[in-house]
């Protein structure tokens, strides 16, 4: 994605970060319609103007702050898998910010019908097949790991849309790791 403007100064860098982050508050607070550029210039606390002149669209402004929240929660999902390790994973998720994971949720379900939402959520998909691959030292084409991908992704939604106990979720994550597992050893 191509900033509409690449800004070159420290100072101008800093204020499209502003409006970035202000963009990933409102997603992770409102949701996707809480995004507007009004909502966003207000938060960060800079003119309306600023966020045409950094972002081309609300779209890109969208889009990359769908991606920033993609790499965060990459980052968290890898830190925690390596200091609890995968049958832990569940944990994590009833650990993190509802309202983060609901904004991560609901930009990819928009990724749906937006071919530049679409690359950001194939990249948060791809990122956790590694960490999952890297955990459990599979190769990361290995059908295991997509099997195990979407039951966690499954358990993760049941969790944090329907607030089902976790105590289920934990023995059917621990089945499927088991199952990945299987001819490894």
């Amino acid at each position: 994605m191509t900033p509409h403007r690449s800004p070159a100064q420290d100072r101008s860098r800093r204020r499209r970060a502003t409006l970035l982050d202000a963009a990933v508050h409102l997603l992770t607070h409102g949701g996707f319609a809480a995004v507007t550029h009004r909502a966003v210039a207000h938060h960060a606390r800079l003119p309306l103007a600023a966020t045409t002149y950094y972002f081309a669209s609300r779209d890109q402004l969208i889009a990359e702050a769908f991606a920033q929240l993609v790499d965060h929660e990459l980052a968290t999902t890898r830190a925690w898998i390596t200091r609890h390790g995968p049958h832990h994973l569940l944990d994590q998720v009833a650990a993190a910010d509802h309202t983060r994971q609901l904004a991560l949720w609901e930009l990819y379900v928009h990724a749906g019908r937006d071919p530049a939402l679409q690359a950001i959520a194939r990249r948060w998909s791809d990122g956790c097949l590694r960490i999952l691959a890297d955990t459990l030292r599979l190769p990361p084409d290995d059908p295991r790991l997509r099997l195990l991908y979407t039951t966690v992704s499954t358990l993760w939604l049941e969790h944090l849309v329907e607030r089902r106990p976790l105590d289920e979720a934990r023995t059917l994550l621990t089945l499927a790791i088991e199952h990945a597992m299987m001819g490894c050893r």
